[in-house]
């Protein structure tokens, strides 16, 4: 089926009120609220098995396995992807995702813990809770056996956070991309907001190497940390806007081998964000001339010429800008459900893996699991699961006012 054939229920007259009588939209709809104890059971599941980055086969091993369960034959892409597709009418795909890496180290303890009405685990809310809102978004489906005019592409993709590059799903935009209508990332648990521009992003690695030696034998000899301080000093100076917004972050500073040792190399990770390109572009040559200048000053500052200073920038990640049309169905669907359930939600920018699709004029939208979480990406990370089917439903409807339902 075209596009131009494919339309919502909001385009054919029929709201998210009407959709949801629908006897089997109905049926999903209640699934979810008799089956809060599985949704559960599922979150936490997910939460202890390690997932960081680059690192998360052992949790697609087991979310393959579920999808399997519930009767969608789930494979593993070239990027490490959990995907299960369920067949519509049309060959046109609906992709609804949620990313199951996290960034805490394989050897985190990751055991979730109940305090009163709260679970508590790194990663519990970013994002186990939206993989459990996209496990419990298929079941439905499933249990209900309601049919889609398009077809749903459900993915647990790779590569989010850190460093990943939004690896996963670049790769699921660059399978379905011909066939794609549009796109839910499930990130967080938050309904009350609905993130609609992708804020863009640069990594950068700086690494300064010299010759190294001696703290007292071969003190003067120019040295890479000294340098990276230098060079910290001078970019922290830069000027920021008040709009765009715009932000930087030294997040990662390592290098040496001992307290006594003039380090050969040192090296830091920047994170560069701002809603303008034009902004990440200037802070970046700020950057390199920070660096380059921080570099000349160490050197000079050196008591012998026997040693050189490199420095070397390098981007190892850059995250793609672009923004929801105003007036786009995948914005009125959700609009449309947050009115049903009784939700009020604001629009956001925010750097999630909808950033992708976005960038490539595809819809998309980043919306919560539901519930109520804190402590993102620390050791006191929480969840809170009240209200959880509100968010899961309001996922269901705007999806199914997309995809349309088959009669």
């Amino acid at each position: 089926m075209a596009m131009a054939a494919s339309t919502t229920a909001a385009q054919a007259g029929k709201g998210v009120a009407q959709l949801a009588a629908e006897p089997r939209v109905k049926r999903a709809l209640e699934w979810l609220d008799r089956h809060l104890d599985w949704i559960e059971e599922q979150h936490i599941k997910v939460t202890e098995i390690p997932a960081p980055t680059f690192e998360e086969q052992q949790r697609a091993a087991h979310l393959r396995r579920v999808f399997d369960q519930m009767g969608l034959r789930a494979r593993l892409d070239a990027a490490g992807n959990v995907v299960a597709e369920r067949a519509g009418e049309s060959r046109d795909v609906f992709l609804l995702a949620a990313h199951i890496d996290t960034v805490f180290p394989k050897e985190t303890d990751v055991r979730v813990r109940r305090e009163g009405q709260r679970l508590l685990a790194p990663g519990v809310t970013d994002n186990s809770n939206g993989v459990a809102a996209l496990l419990a978004v298929a079941k439905a489906l499933q249990e209900s056996r309601l049919r889609t005019q398009m077809t749903i592409v459900f993915a647990a993709n790779v590569a989010e956070e850190g460093e990943g590059n939004l690896a996963g799903i670049r790769k699921l935009v660059e399978t379905y991309r011909p066939r794609l209508r549009g796109v839910i990332c499930i990130d967080g648990s938050s309904i009350e907001h609905i993130t609609t521009r992708a804020l863009a992003s640069r990594r950068v690695r700086v690494t300064v190497s010299g010759p190294g030696g001696h703290s007292w034998s071969d003190f003067g000899l120019p040295n890479p940390i000294h340098a990276l301080a230098r060079g910290v000093a001078r970019f922290v100076r830069v000027r920021i806007p008040d709009e765009p917004r715009t932000t930087f972050n030294v997040g990662l500073i390592e290098g040496g081998t001992s307290i006594n040792s003039i380090p050969v190399s040192a090296s830091m990770k920047v994170d560069l964000r701002s809603v303008s390109p034009q902004e990440i572009d200037r802070l970046d040559a700020a950057l390199r001339q920070a660096m380059q200048l921080a570099v000349e000053e160490e050197q000079n500052a050196a008591r012998t010429k026997n040693g050189k200073l490199d420095v070397r920038l390098e981007i190892i990640g850059e995250r793609p800008g672009g923004e929801l049309a105003p007036d786009a169905p995948l914005l009125a669907a959700v609009q449309d459900a947050d009115r049903f359930l009784g939700l009020r939600s604001r629009l956001e920018i925010s750097s999630t893996d909808a950033n992708v699709p976005l960038s490539l004029g595809i819809p998309a939208i980043s919306i919560g699991g539901g519930g109520r979480g804190g402590g993102g990406h620390s050791l006191s990370e929480w969840y809170v699961a009240e209200g959880r089917e509100i968010g899961i439903k309001r996922i269901l409807l705007t999806m199914l006012a997309i995809t349309g339902v088959e009669r």
